[in-house]
């Protein structure tokens, strides 16, 4: 018979997934708390984990939740059966697409020279941005005048 804590993991994610029946949920207690071991299909694995984690770590606040109604303490594992255990993804697979050189435009004057200033802002002093401009140009001149 399942715990109340595998129900209810079961029961979220079973609704999160395309296949309901390949959710698994392995439960160890330790001296660290309750490890809940979640298993989904491999082409559900991205809708459990949610982009950046989010709906992995709503899962985890959620039985955060449930462990002080309990007084347990509860860890969440979603194990990838794709990939054997303790081995870690390769780079390319976690870490978002890297831009090359060729596709980041870098910013010079040229790139920005069609871009409008907007003059509406006026600081505490009054100043409209082009006279604030003009005085922190002044004193960045007078800080490069000094000898430290």
């Amino acid at each position: 018979m399942a715990t109340i804590d595998e129900q209810f993991i079961e029961y979220i994610v079973k609704q999160l997934v395309n296949d309901p029946d390949a959710v698994k949920i392995e439960r160890v207690v330790d001296e660290k708390g309750v490890l809940l071991s979640l298993t989904v299909s491999p082409e559900d694995i991205g809708r459990v984990i949610g982009k950046r984690g989010a709906t992995a770590q709503s899962l985890r606040n959620l039985l955060r939740a449930l462990g002080s109604k309990n007084d347990a303490r509860y860890n969440l594992k979603i194990v990838d059966v794709d990939r054997p255990e303790g081995e870690r993804p390769a780079a390319a697979e976690t870490a978002p697409i890297a831009e090359t050189e060729a596709e980041v435009e870098e910013t010079t004057p040229e790139t920005i020279e069609n871009v409008e200033t907007v003059e509406e802002f006026t600081p505490e002093g009054g100043e409209n941005s082009s006279e604030l401009a003009e005085k922190t140009r002044k004193e960045l001149a007078d800080l490069d005048d000094l000898d430290i």
